[in-house]
């Protein structure tokens, strides 16, 4: 088999994570607790490894808005029809029943940080000893003039997997030869740098597969470059002559506005027109972040590189694509890493684990056209007060297609390996 196999996944993530000096302690009536808030691959594997190697010791709690979890991650290829929507949805039964984690489905509104509670939408409340905020980004509608959440409804962002993913499947198997679709790709810093252009080699493949010849993609992207690009640039070119067109800001000069009603985007250099727009703006941590007050004058989270925690809160993690991770992008695999550090210095805050120095590790796979995979990725450690990237890969330009269906393998076992190290 060449794709990662799940106990090689689960190998590779095995991490060791470093402790500020706190006093453990246990409760001489109850257990201690942990709230997480988020159920990705960040919530729902701290929750998961912080229950399941306390060996009960602490109780935990894992919100999250809905009964099951749709990953951004493979979100792409459900576009490309590489993927069903059922095969990227993941049910939280087994961490209930394995693993004894008390999931709450409802919507975390606040944190009252001095009395240690979550309140959620209903008027509930939650305690807690550890608070993991994982509650992934949000988009901020109007850093793109004209663009807000109703007009997402019309010219879809799909950044947040799920109902808006769909509606972009909906509207791409809409689109008729001598269509155009327009993608406003986001600024620095997003979730999942490589994203914006695995799609827009996903949107090419359903065109291509139904033939058409007429219909263009235009890019228009606020950075002047973007991860892999050199790979996805000879793969336009080679798998999808002329269809694929890029703009950075020093060709479309600026953007100016989105008419989501009239299909347009309009630059300095022209107005562009699409049957699809698929608007994707600036981002910041969820809102539950920003509400706790953990978060920075951009919106992001600063954590300890050794161990995740605030550097605002002692008593809050906060883990995944809301976190200042340093020179780890917000992906679903550096969420995962990340949630094992998390879990091993929550362990020893409250009860006599011990824990050890924070190794993380990431690997972004993109797909370009069929069996034509790529990757990016780094091992990481902490260095002078910053997640810090060792021993980087990437993809080369030319390499073969053995290889690049190698690659494209090793995604799959992957998926299927942090599937069931999350959730099972």
């Amino acid at each position: 088999m060449n794709g990662l196999t799940r106990r090689q996944f689960g190998l590779l993530l095995g991490a060791g994570a470093s402790t500020l000096a706190m006093p453990a302690y246990l409760r001489a009536q109850d257990k201690p607790r942990v709230v997480v808030i988020g159920g990705g691959p960040g919530g729902a594997t701290v929750a998961k490894y912080v229950a399941k190697d306390s060996a009960g010791a602490i109780d935990v709690t894992l919100i999250n808005d809905g009964e099951t979890f749709t990953t951004c991650f493979f979100s792409n290829l459900y576009l490309g029809d590489f993927r069903t929507f059922e095969s990227i949805t993941h049910s939280y039964d087994q961490l209930a029943s394995a693993y004894g984690i008390n999931k709450v489905t409802g919507r975390a509104v606040s944190v009252d940080r001095e009395a240690k509670t979550v309140t959620l939408a209903d008027g509930s409340t939650v305690p807690y000893d550890r608070l993991v905020l994982a509650p992934g980004i949000d988009v901020i509608y109007d850093s793109v003039p004209g663009y807000s959440e109703e007009a997402a409804e019309i010219a879809p962002h799909a950044w947040k997997a799920g109902a808006q993913t769909q509606l972009l499947k909906e509207k791409l198997d809409a689109v008729e030869d001598g269509q155009n679709i327009v993608m406003v790709a986001p600024p620095n810093p997003y979730r999942c740098p490589p994203g914006p252009y695995e799609r827009v080699s996903m949107f090419a493949h359903v065109l291509k597969k139904k033939g058409f010849t007429q219909s263009k993609i235009f890019v228009i992207d606020p950075k002047e470059t973007f991860s892999k690009q050199a790979l996805f640039t000879e793969g336009w070119e080679k798998h999808y002559p002329g269809m694929v067109e890029w703009y950075g800001p020093d060709v479309h000069g600026g953007l100016k506005s989105v008419d989501v009603a009239a299909g347009t985007v309009e630059t300095d250099l022209d107005t562009f027109e699409g049957a699809l727009l698929n608007i994707i703006p600036a981002q910041r941590a969820g809102a539950i972040a920003i509400d706790a007050g953990v978060t920075n004058e951009a919106g992001w989270a600063p954590i300890d590189a050794g161990s995740m925690r605030s550097t605002i809160d002692e008593a809050i993690y906060v883990i995944g694509d809301a976190s200042i991770a340093g020179d780890m992008p917000k992906s679903g695999f550096s969420a995962n890493s990340q949630a094992k550090v998390a879990a091993l210095n929550i362990r020893a805050d409250l009860t006599d684990a011990q824990a050890f120095p924070a190794r993380y590790s990431n690997t972004c796979w993109s797909l370009i056209e069929t069996d034509d995979g790529v990757k990016v990725g780094a091992q990481y450690e902490p260095q002078d007060g910053k997640i810090t990237a060792l021993d980087a890969f990437v993809s080369q330009p030319g390499e073969s297609a053995e290889l690049r269906k190698e690659t494209y393998e090793e995604s799959i076992g992957w998926y299927s390996g942090i599937i069931e190290d999350t959730f099972a």
